[in-house]
């Protein structure tokens, strides 16, 4: 996460009344690092009051990914937990301004999400207007099996998917496509890949570029998306998903694990994520539900920047990443062995007062 990367990794053009921003770190699937989170604020708060621009557009110059999330590798690997929370608080602390921008953005911001699409990818994508998913679509919020939680403000928009479908994504993790991020209201649109530069021309040809406008130029181009399981599968996420604790989830997967393929995978992920992801996850989901997003961003600045400095982090970036033997030895190491009061202390003030601020 150098800021010393190329300034190129970051696009921006403004092409009629269109901002434009590109993803261009192809080779690391656009994982953010601080240069470029960096760029992306400097960027978004200019266009905000620029009268010359009506809407922002971002999408990627790879056909791979949109974006994979933040670089974790740059900060897992470091020895020093001081070290990594130092990061952390810089990284972090630009990238949910940058989040918090959108979600709050006064104009049009569209998203053409194509591929991988993860973490601080939905970050980039899902606080906006409108997000337009392709046909190739892998898009998920895989951080438990890391040692983190979904950050980026995660508590909100996964609250507003419809039942407990939020709650699914968030402490299992799947990879859904176009349909299902439809389905869990994550995505607005669909378009085929193959129709994202004709899209992008006509935004930026347009006359005008207000919410209406983007909107029927977006729809000339969408198609029904073909597929999904979540709609199928939603009256039991909702009936697994519903206990009122973490504890009673994993005994009502455990109790149904034999009825799906899919409530299989879940126990399987429950197994192995970190434990003390999962309890924090859990918290956020529910706590958060009805948090407005400046103190969502707030506390997950708290919980992400201690647990970067915590142990879960650095082995679950050492068993996933770097070493790849899926073979993480968590610590608690079970659900029953993370308390409350660690939980508590992930979202505490900081003692130094350097808290997160928009």
């Amino acid at each position: 996460m150098s800021a010393g990367l190329p300034a190129d990794e970051v696009l921006a053009s403004v092409e009629g009344r269109l901002g434009v921003i590109t993803l261009n770190r192809p080779k690391a699937l656009n994982a953010l690092n601080l240069a470029m989170v960096e760029q992306l604020d400097a960027i978004l708060t200019a266009w905000e009051s620029d009268p010359a621009i009506d809407a922002v557009l971002v999408r990627s110059a790879s056909e791979r990914a949109f974006c994979a999330g933040g670089d974790v590798r740059s900060i897992g690997i470091l020895p020093d937990p001081a070290d990594r929370m130092a990061l952390g608080r810089a990284f972090f602390g630009t990238e949910y301004r940058v989040n918090r921008r959108i979600n709050g953005f006064p104009k049009p911001y569209v998203a053409l999400i194509n591929g991988v699409a993860m973490g601080g990818g939905l970050g980039l994508s899902i606080h906006g207007s409108h997000r337009v998913v392709s046909e190739n679509l892998r898009m998920a919020m895989p951080e438990t099996v890391l040692g983190l939680f979904p950050d980026v403000g995660g508590t909100w928009f996964l609250n507003r998917c419809p039942g407990m479908i939020g709650r699914y994504l968030a402490l299992i993790g799947p990879q859904i496509g176009a349909a299902d991020a439809l389905t869990a209201g994550l995505a607005t649109h669909h378009v085929l890949y193959a129709t994202f530069d004709a899209l992008a021309a006509d935004l930026a040809t347009a006359g005008r570029l207000d919410h209406g406008a983007v909107d029927a130029i977006i729809a000339a181009h969408a198609t029904p998306a073909e597929g999904g399981t979540l709609g199928g599968r939603r009256a039991d996420i909702d009936r697994l998903f519903s206990v009122c604790d973490l504890e009673g989830v994993a005994a009502a997967i455990d109790a149904a694990a034999a009825e799906a393929d899919w409530i299989a995978e879940a126990q399987a992920v429950l197994g192995r994520a970190s434990p003390t992801s999962l309890h924090a996850t859990w918290r956020r989901m529910v706590e958060g539900k009805d948090q407005p997003i400046e103190r969502i961003l707030s506390d997950d600045f708290r919980m992400g920047v201690r647990m970067v400095g915590g142990h879960d982090f650095a082995e679950g970036v050492r068993a996933i990443l770097v070493d790849k033997d899926q073979s993480p030895r968590w610590d608690p190491p079970t659900l029953a062995d993370v308390t409350t009061t660690e939980i508590d202390a992930l979202l505490a003030p900081f003692d130094d007062g350097a808290e997160w601020a928009a």
